[in-house]
C-alpha cells in the first residue's frame, strides 16, 4: 500500500472527504471498530436481578451466553436506578467470573502453615459443632440482676454487603432463634 493510499485512509482526511467536519460519523470509525460486536448482542438470554452490594437495590440486566455471565448492565426499566450502576455494581460480573475466585473450601488448621481442601459436608459439620459448642458454653438463662434473658454471648453474626435481602433475613432469623443478640451487617458499619 503506497504512502498516498495510507494518507487518504487517515481519519482526519476521511472526515473532510465525507463532509463530517465534527468527526462524529462513520469517517472516524476504524475497520476494527466496525467489526466489533457488543457482548450483549451475543447473549442467549437476559436475566433481571438486583445489585448485591448495598441497600439501594439498583436493577441489573445480566447477560448470559452458554450458561456463563458475560456482562452486567444497569436495568433501564428499574424505577430505582433507571439504568445506572455505581462502579461496584457495574463490576459485579467479577463476582462470578473473577479468575481468582475461590470455589473450594479451604481450611488452615490451628498453628498450620498451609491451606488444605475440605469437602463441603466436613466443613459444614465443623462449623455447626463449633457454633453449638460456643452457644452451649456461653448460654445465659438470667442476667446479673436475675432477669430471664435466654441468650448467648458466645455467638455473633456479621453479614456481608454481597448478601441479598433474603439471605440476610434468614441469617437474622437463625441467629435470633439460636439466642444470639450480637447480629450486625457490614453495610451498616
Amino acid at each position: 500500500m503506497g504512502l498516498g493510499k495510507v494518507m487518504l485512509d487517515w481519519p482526519v482526511i476521511r472526515q473532510f472527504r465525507s463532509g463530517d467536519l465534527l468527526g462524529r460519523g462513520p469517517a472516524v470509525t476504524s475497520e476494527r471498530t466496525r467489526e466489533l460486536t457488543p457482548r450483549t448482542n451475543t447473549a442467549d438470554h437476559v436475566a433481571r436481578s438486583i445489585c448485591p452490594y448495598c441497600a439501594v437495590g439498583c436493577g441489573q440486566r445480566v447477560f448470559v451466553q452458554d450458561g456463563r455471565v458475560t456482562q452486567i448492565e444497569g436495568d433501564p426499566d428499574s424505577p430505582i436506578s433507571r439504568g445506572r450502576l455505581c462502579p461496584k455494581g457495574a463490576a459485579s460480573e467479577q463476582l462470578v467470573n473473577a479468575p481468582n475466585r475461590q470455589t473450594k473450601v479451604l481450611y488452615r488448621r490451628p498453628h498450620g502453615t498451609e491451606w488444605e481442601r475440605l469437602d463441603l459436608d466436613t466443613a459444614l459439620d465443623m462449623i455447626a459443632n463449633r457454633f453449638l459448642e460456643a452457644r452451649r458454653a456461653h448460654w445465659q438463662d438470667h442476667d446479673d440482676q436475675g432477669r430471664r434473658v435466654n441468650r448467648t454471648m458466645g455467638v455473633a453474626a456479621l453479614g456481608g454487603a454481597t448478601l441479598d435481602n433474603e439471605e440476610n433475613y434468614l441469617i437474622k432469623k437463625l441467629f435470633t432463634a439460636a439466642g444470639a443478640i450480637q447480629i450486625e451487617n457490614q453495610a451498616r458499619i
